[in-house]
């Protein structure tokens, strides 16, 4: 404790330059933890996708809309146990920036293809039995402050209700617990309560022969009893819509997910190049620093070991300036992207939430000690080998 003062004053010397040089190691390290976060959320969307469900959605694209007929002929085909449906409702809670992962389903359908949901049998009951209400994410009831029983408005800009109202009032009747689902940042709502905006129908319309009285959806989740005829399920219904008004495009839903994410590249490659180069980057920076702030207290290293202090100890000094420079700089870094991440929500149904995992963030950390070592590593050893003449001599 006693060096802290003199390591302290070395630091402060220059205050700007070592200002400068603990800003650049924050910055690299948010933004290691926000690709970290992003990576992450890609990666999840693909690892909790069930094996034994698969997607039907427009084969142009997943936001055309499907007519809901579709259902009863899917829910036919041999093999499949349960049919559910999704349709975008988006939505956001008192701010814009408060926006929610919200898709309008049918509830009973919604339980028995995603069973493995953490939701209690009564607050399922809840939600089947009143159609204004709603299941919440576990993340989305705990940023919120929600409740079950809370009664809460939710605004959107897409679908209005027969008034012109933005507004919509759900009634919270479960929350999905923060389980392996990978899904506790959504909302889920009625389909039929949907069905009630003023619009619907003409948002909805499809070319002749797909839009009727019963609606549209925007996609079709199927849950099968046997993965190993995926294939074959998703043969027969895309072929029996084939060359109809609306075409389907049928997967497993781990299939989708891995290609929702591969549409913005392999992220794990992209992230490794990207924090190579930052981390070779802040060496040069972090480096030169060191470098260049031992080289200008040459003459007060040599009055040092005149003192009586050990090449050792000199050199434990400079190493201990780098690592402190490092931790400064780098874990307030990490700390913030971590606190960011876990309040961002992209209202991306295919990436549940971002976060760092707790892995990562002692990778995070070890980074931090790597840092701060190599950094000082090389000023370390130049103070050792200094000899007290040449060093009094350059003063």
């Amino acid at each position: 404790m006693k060096y802290l003062h003199l390591i302290r004053c070395n630091l402060t010397r220059k205050k700007l330059r070592t200002s400068f040089t603990v800003l650049s190691i924050f910055v690299s390290f948010l933004l290691f933890g926000l690709l970290v976060a992003l990576r992450t959320g890609f990666g999840q969307g693909v690892e909790v996708a069930g094996l034994n469900r698969l997607l039907t959605v427009h084969k142009v694209s997943m936001i055309q809309f499907l007519p809901i007929k579709y259902l009863g002929f899917i829910e036919a085909v041999e093999g499949v146990e349960a049919v559910t449906h999704w349709t975008w409702f988006g939505g956001y809670y008192q701010d814009r920036r408060n926006q929610l992962i919200m898709f309008a389903t049918d509830a009973q359908g919604f339980v028995e293809v995603f069973d493995e949901y953490e939701i209690p049998i009564e607050q399922q009951q809840s939600w089947l039995a009143n159609r204004t209400s709603i299941v919440v994410g576990h993340s989305v009831a705990k940023r919120f402050g929600w409740e079950i029983g809370d009664r809460v408005p939710i605004n959107t800009q897409m679908w209005f209700q027969a008034d012109g109202s933005p507004t919509w009032e759900f009634d919270i009747a479960g929350i999905i617990g923060a389980g392996e689902s990978g899904n506790d940042g959504q909302v889920y709502m009625h389909y039929d309560y949907l069905k009630q905006a003023g619009p619907f129908t003409e948002i909805v319309q499809q070319p002749e022969g797909v839009g009727d009285e019963l609606g549209a959806v925007s996609m079709i989740y199927l849950k099968i009893d046997d993965p190993d005829r995926a294939a074959e399920i998703v043969e027969e219904i895309d072929s029996h819509f084939a060359n109809s008004p609306a075409e389907t495009k049928t997967s497993t839903e781990k299939a989708w997910a891995q290609g929702f994410a591969n549409q913005v590249g392999d992220l794990a490659t992209i992230v490794t190049a990207i924090v190579s180069v930052v981390f070779f980057t802040l060496l040069l920076v972090a480096g030169n620093t060191m470098a260049q702030s031992v080289r200008e207290r040459t003459a007060e290293l040599g009055v040092l070991k005149t003192l009586g202090f050990s090449d050792r100890k000199i050199m434990a000094l400079v190493l201990a300036e780098a690592f402190i420079l490092a931790v400064v700089g780098g874990l307030p870094g990490l700390a913030v992207a971590d606190f960011v991440t876990s309040r961002i929500t992209l209202g991306v149904a295919f990436i549940p939430q971002i976060y760092i995992p707790t892995r990562e963030l002692w990778i995070g950390v070890a980074l931090v000690a790597l840092l701060g070592l190599v950094t000082g590593v090389l000023p370390a050893w130049q103070a050792l080998r200094l000899r007290i003449v040449n060093a009094l001599a350059s003063g």
